[in-house]
């Protein structure tokens, strides 16, 4: 059975830089508040017009076709992570494979928030091994700034988040000193709304009846109302102490079980990269395993939360930077809403 490979890394981010300083000018926060709870001091934010989750993808997506030596004509599936699609439907998959002039193959859209680049990597590296596909997009993308409230009702989450996009190509390949090793996925949706954008949904509060953030009798038969948006529940919601507490503990059992699925120990370990959440989340992980420094890559600091798109972006740059070579034996792993956690051990 062929292993799949990553044979190509591209990313992607805006050009328009944005400050804790510059979001000082919409809430009530500081830099010293946001650094010191996130390590966060600089994001991207997409241009309003012109740039959409599909157009960064797009350009994250050519870079990666070139790395590999492809063109766009070779690529045989896509598989597109998200949470902040151009539409609510149709997916950014297809409008991948429109704007590429791609042949007519496959377009996958995949939802699971920070895990989702995980839980698209494995769903491709399944197809690589079944030889059902030989070259493979998978791209996280998101543009996250168009529905966050930049108000100091909102800065819980709107001085977290941010925009940009990472890609890989999947390759299949015989070589058994090189390749995805194993992925492994896990959810728990007892912490569902723990970390939310409930409204504007079709749920009519069924799930929420006793949530103070959704449980407005006026409104919870209403997909959407001028009251919701003005109570602002049209706006991601996080109760960011329950998100945290769950990935300290969900996070190092599912590098670990990685490492033990294919007999390796943390010794072993050349690179860890987990989804760009929260750097003190990362500190953690960090400490908890006792890994080094050089052995842990980050750049939440510049770049935000970017989602979906937090993992692609920091491969791709740990790659270019020389901080994984060919040999190394690397750890990705990643936690978020829903709750979903996932991890996956790549020889590099």
């Amino acid at each position: 059975m062929p292993r799949s490979f990553i044979a190509g890394v591209g990313m992607y981010v805006p050009e328009n830089v944005v400050t804790n300083f510059d979001l000082m000018k919409y809430m009530d926060t500081n830099d010293e508040w946001i650094e010191s709870h996130t390590g966060i001091k600089e994001r991207r934010f997409a241009k309003r017009l012109g740039e959409t989750t599909a157009t960064m993808g797009i350009e994250a997506s050519k870079k990666a076709i070139e790395n590999a030596g492809l063109t766009a004509k070779d690529i045989d599936f896509i598989i597109f992570a998200t949470i902040t699609p151009d539409y609510q439907f149709p997916g950014c998959g297809v409008l991948v494979q429109r704007e590429l002039d791609m042949r007519d193959i496959a377009a996958l859209d995949i939802r699971n928030q920070c895990s989702a680049f995980i839980y698209a990597l494995s769903v491709g590296d399944q197809f690589i091994r079944s030889g059902m596909y030989k070259n493979i997009l998978v791209i996280g993308s998101e543009k996250q700034s168009a529905w966050l409230d930049f108000s100091t009702r909102g800065r819980k989450v709107s001085t977290i988040f941010a925009d940009g996009a990472g890609a890989i190509i999947l390759q299949a390949t015989e070589d058994a000193e090189k390749g995805v090793l194993s992925t492994h996925l896990h959810s728990d949706g007892k912490g569902a709304e723990a970390l939310a954008s409930v409204n504007p949904g079709t749920h009519s509060n069924h799930w929420n009846k006793d949530a103070a953030d959704y449980d407005d009798a006026e409104i919870a038969d209403t997909f959407i109302s001028k009251k919701m948006i003005d109570k602002g529940q049209i706006y991601p919601h996080m109760d960011g102490n329950a998100v945290m507490k769950k990935a300290i503990v969900k996070l190092p059992e599912v590098i670990n079980e990685a490492l033990t699925a294919n007999n390796k120990t943390l010794e072993d370990l050349n690179m860890l990269i987990l989804n760009q959440s929260n750097l003190r989340i990362a500190e953690y992980v960090q400490k908890k395993l006792g890994l080094a420094d050089d052995e842990v890559f980050t750049n939440i600091q510049r770049y935000g939360n970017t989602t979906a798109a937090s993992i692609p972006i920091a491969l791709c740059e740990a790659v270019q930077q020389g901080k994984i070579k060919k040999g190394d034996l690397v750890c990705l792993a990643s936690y978020g809403s829903g709750f979903t956690w996932s991890s996956t051990l790549i020889r590099w």
